[in-house]
């Protein structure tokens, strides 16, 4: 009998360790499941930025998500300042209207901030041994926080988390997931009567002292005491992968909850490592929209097809897809359907365009003609 009783609770162990594991595996499986279902492509995907304004009505949102619909338009990017409040409002409406939603949030640049005021010591620091809390860059919404200090890239980190809960959002979406921009593109440099023909040390992050240390810690030697920092190999890796370690954890915790992580990038991997400290091919990342504004370089349209493929060449290796983004506000609607072509012939998996307001019923319509032809 004592055998027996042994034999039954042992048997009744197995079945609950069976259960357990059973259940872990549905949950993995249902997780696993809602990842694919977000990154699952239903022909060449049409996408388009838009920033929320908590004033404006439901209604008005849902004739606007209606217009993108109905010409053309898969997904829309929503930038609500990283409220999860105002996108879980938004996102049903976007959804009823039969569009899929992606949660656009200012990554490394963070202005205005409330929590990252409180903390100076958050900022990245520029060579010259300024901080972006108080001197900023270029422009004055250039808030850059450092992406090695713990409390700074965990802050960045706790705003990914609370938009990738809320319900039905299809990614988190990166941007400005860089250091602020050592090279302006070049049709850029006009407008702030600047000429870039080395680093300036008032355009290169981050100095700061965690930055210095750790580093220094790791190869024996300080950046602030070298006489030309851009040509040391290892301080500049050393910045690319505080930015890849960043978007790698981004990257779990929006698995975790069931969505994928996007990012809005450079034109192409080389020339971001180059102008803005970002190797976005390195990263653990679904799917990249690669801002390929031609006429931010002073290039042709034609450019947009040249990115598009060295992009595409560049993730060769890897499971990332890649969506052209393209900026609008300067093309006409030949153009757009030109640039439309461009981004299908040369790998693109899809086009986005900056930014949805700035899409004129001309441009809508030349979205709508191209969509139909697919």
């Amino acid at each position: 009998m004592k055998i027996l009783k042994l034999t039954l609770v042992f048997v009744l162990a197995g079945l609950v360790s069976c259960s357990k594991q059973e259940k872990k595996a549905e949950t993995k499986a249902k997780e696993e499941t809602a990842t694919s279902e977000n990154i699952a492509e239903k022909g060449f995907k049409y996408w388009t930025w838009i920033t929320a304004d908590p004033e404006r009505t439901d209604d008005s949102y849902q004739e606007e998500f209606a217009k993108y619909k109905d010409n053309g338009l898969d997904a829309v990017l929503i930038n609500t300042n990283t409220d999860p409040e105002l996108l879980g409002r938004l996102t049903p409406l976007a959804r009823k209207a039969g569009l899929e939603v992606h949660a656009w949030i200012m990554a490394m640049n963070r202005p205005g901030d409330s929590v990252a005021l409180k903390h100076p010591d958050w900022y990245a620091v520029s060579r010259e041994g300024k901080s972006c809390f108080d001197h900023r860059p270029y422009v004055d919404y250039y808030q850059w926080m450092c992406p090695t200090r713990e409390a700074s890239r965990n802050h960045v980190l706790s705003l990914v988390e609370g938009l990738a809960k809320v319900d039905d959002v299809a990614s988190v979406h990166l941007d400005y997931i860089r250091y602020s921009d050592i090279f302006l593109p070049i049709g850029l440099l006009p407008k702030y009567d600047l000429e870039q023909n080395e680093e300036l040390q008032e355009f290169d992050f981050c100095y700061c002292d965690v930055c210095v240390a750790e580093f220094e810690k790791i190869h024996h030697k300080n950046p602030r005491e070298m006489e030309n920092p851009a040509i040391d190999m290892e301080w500049k890796q050393f910045r690319l992968n505080k930015i890849r370690a960043v978007v790698n954890d981004a990257y779990e915790i929006a698995h975790k909850h069931g969505k994928i992580l996007t990012a809005a990038v450079f034109p192409y991997p080389e020339m971001a490592d180059h102008m803005v400290r970002q190797r976005w091919d390195k990263w653990d990342i679904d799917v990249v929209l690669p801002m390929i504004y031609h006429n931010f370089y002073n290039e042709e349209i034609d450019w947009i097809g040249y990115a598009t493929k060295q992009g595409v060449q560049d993730l060769k290796d890897k499971e990332t897809e890649l969506h052209t983004g393209v900026f609008v506000p300067e093309m006409s609607p030949s153009e757009i359907k030109e640039a439309v072509q461009l981004a299908r012939e040369n790998g693109a998996k899809g086009i986005s365009f900056f930014d949805g307001p700035a899409l004129t019923d001309d441009m809508l319509q030349a979205i709508k003609e191209t969509k139909a032809k697919q």
